[in-house]
């Protein structure tokens, strides 16, 4: 293992060797041929490609869409795209994505082509409401498994999160502000209500080759108390009132870059830094006795600190007159801290503060080199290219959700891998690409992945794209490490886990045309298949005494058809959509098996824009319905120990999310304010009888998803 590391650090440090060397030859050759921000895409790309050209079916959310939405972060973005429903959780303020209907583990989210670091390793359960939109150029979302391109846990599908990287103006500066309801509850005070936002964005270009960019984004949420009574409630008798059903956040993330261009040759470096604080108000009081009589109320609360570095390094050139070589360097770092307080109620004040203490920290360095366009041939292509990540990853006894059994965790993990792709053009109508990974790991046997893409125009204004995909997701910290043994519980990790594998296949049909009238009108149809091998699932192994662990024991399946229709004319926009996902999955608590029918659910979205010519004010109004989901889950007896339990059929509540926008310009575009309504149909928590107990704790029939009907007013200035 040992030769393998060093052949590792050998690869990394000749590859940060090339990159000078590339760079120094490039510098002189001629500028690289750069299409509009709106009709390129990178995802799964050799180099940036008009959407229409690319071989794989990508989605662009681009800025304009992102501005009219009035979103805060990427995970409100997501949400408004079918198949995609970010998933939050009021306990821990963490939202991860869910596609196709796998949780956050089979989903890699990128930004500008690196993983993003997360509690669990990198890319991989990323919460999305981490990462702010003052500084977003496009979101690209690819569905289905991409695991030549993307490596591990890209089974799903991947989120690529462009950042603003074209300057229009010599200096450019955009300060924005925005308050918003949460709920029904506002106010500006400190210990407030609310979300309050403040962004400011700066911009110089310093020459036509170098330029500048930062930036800094300050999100303040209040909490949503929902059916409890905040931090200051003093509960009465046996009630549990105080508290917050979503946990305030305090955000505060900063972006700087350096770039540069010239000729052949661009770089840039980048550092992201994120600082969060989350606070926990318990819900159970103490009775202190102050003497005299006198007697006070205290709870244990906690407050919980994020601190997020990301630094990157990118660089694209060519290696004589024709290779292109595109390469990331990244090093990210992110600590999760607690604090411990016992806080008197009735007096509003701390009696004493335990010190901070880490809960999880994660440190990784990540490199990716792609080389293409080899040949002199207009007809046939191939990418070469590696990628490496290096974890260190540190769960301390007490976690944000659990305990280790007072076993602090420390695990490294390293994994390296080669991929090859090649794309034939046959003619001009027809284009194929087979593509194979390996990847090596110093924890699990090599693995590989194959994808084959195929693009046929079919007609002068339409094409077909045929989709096939693997994936491997690799076991999580706490699937692998797991302890948590006391008097009630009995559950462990499985270091001998074998990482899954997912299969993808999808058929996509694309008609773009413009009519008599000026109306440029967009159809699509699309088919995708889903399937996900010895999925890891936490189940018992022993009867008496009662013991779970992890194994690989679970299949699933998802089908999803779908279609959807864009609309354009001068001032006017609309584009819907519709989908039908069918789900089936085989469960195991290793005695009892689920039955594995599909069970269908629909979706369907629209957006529309409509700006008023003479005024430019404009209308925005979004919309989304996913339907009543049906999914297996095990029902557990009262004696676990003797009877098993059985599988049953539980149901997801449908629901609908319309949100209003109006925007209206002054001064030359200089002062804009915006206002508008969020959830107007008012979703909070919706009845979901598929959330299983485990072997903490039992399950809840209720689901919070949003936190009710919110409105908010913007002010955007640019200097």
């Amino acid at each position: 293992m040992s030769k393998i590391f060093e052949f590792m650090k050998k690869k990394v440090f000749s590859v940060a060797l090339l990159s000078s060397i590339f760079w120094m030859d490039g510098q002189e050759k001629d500028s690289l041929n750069q299409k509009s921000i709106e009709e390129v895409v990178v995802t799964g790309q050799y180099t940036q490609q008009s959407i229409n050209k690319s071989i794989y079916k990508v989605e662009v959310i681009d800025a304009a869409q992102i501005k009219n939405m009035a979103v805060t972060n990427a995970a409100e973005v997501l949400n408004q795209n079918l198949n995609i429903l970010v998933e939050p959780n009021s306990g821990t303020g963490d939202s991860n994505a869910n596609i196709l209907g796998l949780n956050g583990q089979y989903t890699k989210v990128l930004i500008d082509n690196i993983p993003v670091v997360s509690d669990q390793g990198m890319g991989n359960l990323v919460d999305l409401t981490k990462i702010n939109v003052n500084n977003i150029e496009r979101i690209e979302i690819v569905k289905g498994s991409m695991g030549v391109e993307y490596g591990n846990n890209a089974v799903a599908g991947v989120i690529n999160i462009i950042t603003k990287k074209s300057l229009t103006k010599k200096f450019n500066a955009q300060l924005s502000l925005q308050e918003e309801t949460v709920g029904k509850d506002y106010d500006l005070y400190k210990k407030g209500e609310g979300r309050h936002v403040q962004t400011l964005n700066l911009e110089y270009r310093i020459s036509d080759h170098w330029s500048v960019t930062a930036d800094i984004n300050h999100n303040d949420f209040q909490g949503y108390k929902g059916n409890l009574q905040g931090y200051k409630y003093l509960n009465k008798g046996d009630e549990k009132l105080r508290g917050n059903e979503w946990l305030p956040k305090d955000q505060l993330t900063t972006n700087a870059a350096l770039r540069y261009a010239k000729g052949n040759t661009s770089f840039f470096y980048k550092v992201n830094f994120l600082t969060e604080t989350i606070n926990f108000y318990d819900n159970t009081l103490t009775d202190l006795p102050l003497g005299n009589g006198n007697r006070t109320y205290t709870a244990n609360d906690v407050d919980y600190f994020t601190k997020r570095w990301i630094h990157q390094f990118n660089i694209q050139t060519k290696i004589g007159s024709r290779i292109n070589y595109n390469s990331d360097f990244s090093y990210q770092t992110q600590e999760r801290m607690s604090q411990r307080y016992k806080y008197d109620v009735p007096n509003r004040q701390t009696l004493s503060k335990e010190d901070k203490s880490t809960f999880y920290d994660s440190t990784i360095f990540y490199s990716r080199g792609m080389f293409s366009n080899f040949l002199e041939s207009e007809k046939l292509n191939f990418q070469l290219g590696y990628e490496l990540d290096h974890t260190s990853g540190y769960a301390a006894a007490s976690t944000f959700e659990s305990n280790n059994n007072g076993i602090n965790i420390e695990r490294t993990i390293f994994n390296y891998a080669n991929f090859l792709s090649a794309e034939w053009r046959i003619n001009e109508l027809f284009s194929i690409r087979p593509g194979v990974r390996l990847a090596l790991s110093d924890r699990f046997d090599s693995q590989y992945s194959y994808s084959v893409t195929a693009k046929y125009n079919t007609t002068a204004k339409s094409d077909l794209r045929a989709v096939f995909g693997s994936a491997n997701r690799f076991p999580t910290y706490d699937e692998l490490y797991t302890f948590v043994v006391d008097n009630n519980h009995d559950i462990r990790g499985n270091e001998d886990l074998n990482p899954e594998t997912g299969y993808s296949a999808g058929l996509f049909w694309d008609y773009n045309t413009t009519t008599s009238g000026a109306w440029k009108l967009s159809l699509s149809f699309s088919g995708m298949y889903l399937d996900v091998k010895d999925r890891i699932e936490n189940v018992i192994v022993n009867n008496q005494p009662l013991r779970f662990t992890y194994l690989n024991v679970d299949n699933y399946k998802s089908m999803v058809f779908g279609s959807g229709v864009n609309l354009r004319k001068n001032n006017f926009s609309l584009n819907t959509g519709i989908s039908v996902m069918g789900i089936s999955q085989s469960l195991s608590t290793g005695t009892v098996v689920s039955p594995n029918n599909y069970n269908y659910y629909p979706e369907a979205n629209l957006g529309a824009n409509y700006t008023l010519d003479k005024t430019k004010t404009l209308f925005a109004l979004y919309y989304k319905y996913t339907g009543k989901r049906r999914q297996y889950t095990h029902k557990a007896s009262i004696n676990p120990a003797v009877d098993p339990g059985e599988y049953v059929l539980g149901e997801i509540d449908g629901f609908s999310m319309l949100n209003f926008t109006l925007s209206q310009p002054f001064f030359n575009n200089h002062f804009e304010v915006s206002t508008g309504v969020k959830n107007i149909f008012d979703v909070s928590t919706i009845r979901n009888t598929v959330l299983s107990g485990d072997g903490h704790s039992a399950a809840n029939d209720n689901q919070n998803l949003f936190y009710g009907r919110s409105y908010f007013v913007r002010l955007n200035y640019n200097f």
